[in-house]
């Protein structure tokens, strides 16, 4: 009679997964997927300006929230290993100076290897993309005076 009102059990029916919506969930982000691949990731950057433009970039990775992040991440833990440090100097002074300032050293390093791996990232994408439109560049030149080619095979001759 009082099984019920005295219920302990913690997951109700109301509270389980209907997979029905699990499947109209994976169709709609496949559909989904798709038009945002034909209308922003396929197409030039050049169609786009404003809000579509960032967006063109933010879905072809040109932008990196990352650095941002970790920095934020970063400024979070120092405080975090600084305050959390002042636990320890009831106990032990000397652990409580290890902790504040080995701890902020070692976090620091660590910071500072995940930024330079992201430095280095950056730089290259930087560089392969002045070669491509160096590359570019010198196609289209050589496509418009194709006299550019015979003039270097004379002077090659000569020497």
């Amino acid at each position: 009679m009082y099984n019920d009102f005295y219920d302990t059990n913690l997951i109700s029916t109301s509270s389980r997964v209907d997979a029905t919506w699990l499947v109209v969930s994976a169709v709609l982000a496949i559909i989904g997927g798709i038009v945002a691949y034909f209308l922003f990731i396929s197409k030039k950057k050049d169609n786009f300006s404003g809000f579509l433009a960032w967006l063109h970039d933010f879905l072809n990775f040109k932008v990196y929230f990352i650095d941002m992040f970790l920095k934020t991440l970063y400024v979070i833990c120092t405080i975090y290993i600084t305050l959390g440090s002042f636990s320890l100097i009831g106990s032990s002074v000397a652990a409580f100076f290890l902790m504040l300032i080995m701890g902020n050293v070692m976090l620091r390093v660590g910071y500072e290897f995940i930024l330079m791996f992201l430095t280095l990232v950056n730089n290259t994408t930087d560089i392969n993309s002045k070669l491509t439109q160096s590359n570019n560049a010198g196609s289209k030149e050589n496509v418009k005076n194709p006299k550019n080619e015979k003039t270097k095979n004379e002077n090659k001759n000569v020497d």
